[in-house]
């Protein structure tokens, strides 16, 4: 699957809380084993005006991440956390929000994956590291 079809896929049916978080799929790199998400949060996911809650950072660096796999392996059916890290360094306010997600390992049964958050000029808002197992699709 070339790349624009893995984003158009990825695009095709997203999980509620993506919708809810105006997020989208716009970019995916097999070479470099990565996924790009588009986020426009509004202020409803704030706390203190327009600040995002740190939970739906952790959410969106998890959806470009997971994607990133998903992308690589259309055989993986699903991906679970086994560990999650995610360091806030700068303020996450609602709007645009960018979040790449990239394959560091990928072994049969675990993935280590990292993501970057950043806002519309390019200012590193907050980074992720996981420990992921992957469920396979069993073959017929």
């Amino acid at each position: 699957m070339n790349e624009q079809a893995a984003i158009e896929a990825m695009n095709s049916s997203p999980l509620p809380f993506i919708t809810m978080l105006g997020g989208r799929v716009t970019g995916f790199d097999a070479t470099q084993q990565s996924c790009t998400f588009e986020f426009n949060v509004s202020t409803g996911f704030c706390h203190s005006v327009d600040i995002v809650q740190g939970g739906f950072i952790t959410a969106m660096l998890d959806a470009a991440m997971s994607h990133a796999v998903f992308g690589l392996n259309a055989d993986i059916a699903g991906l679970s956390s086994l560990e999650i890290t995610t360091r806030y360094l700068e303020a996450s306010r609602a709007g645009r929000l960018i979040a790449v997600g990239k394959v560091v390992k990928l072994a049969y049964k675990t993935a280590f994956l990292e993501g970057a958050l950043y806002n519309d000029e390019g200012t590193l808002l907050a980074t992720s590291q996981t420990v992921a197992k992957l469920v396979r699709a069993k073959q017929a």
